[in-house]
């Protein structure tokens, strides 16, 4: 496995100030067609953001599970435990990329229909 530098904390911090900056754009009730490119990458199948939240949490977990003291304490099993799952519940997630891509093809017919009249 090719040694990867690890990120600071400032940019994590940049990566979820930036996720903070859409949501408030969001709430500004921006038109739909200008909404659809921002999310296309933040859900994408296989970058988007619940692949790659799913992809931290789990190895979140395998290194708790490798660097815990043992034998392993209830509580650290429980903490393990809780993210494998919500590893795998924000993993689920990735089927809006399927829900963008609908609303993408709807937003074409919508303006093709429109052309048309």
């Amino acid at each position: 496995m090719p040694n990867t530098p690890a990120p600071s904390p400032e940019q994590v911090a940049q990566a979820t100030d930036t996720l903070a900056q859409v949501k408030d754009y969001l709430r500004a009730g921006p038109p739909l067609a200008d909404v659809l490119p921002l999310l296309a990458p933040l859900l994408d199948e296989d970058t988007g953001v619940p692949v790659l939240l799913g992809d931290v949490l789990r190895g979140t977990a395998h290194l708790v599970a490798q660097q815990a003291t043992r034998p392993l304490t209830d509580k650290t099993r429980r903490i393990i435990d809780s993210l494998l799952e919500s590893s795998r519940d924000v993993t689920d997630w990735l089927i809006l990329h399927y829900d963008v891509q609908r609303l993408n093809a709807q937003s074409v017919d919508t303006a093709n229909a429109s052309d048309n009249r």
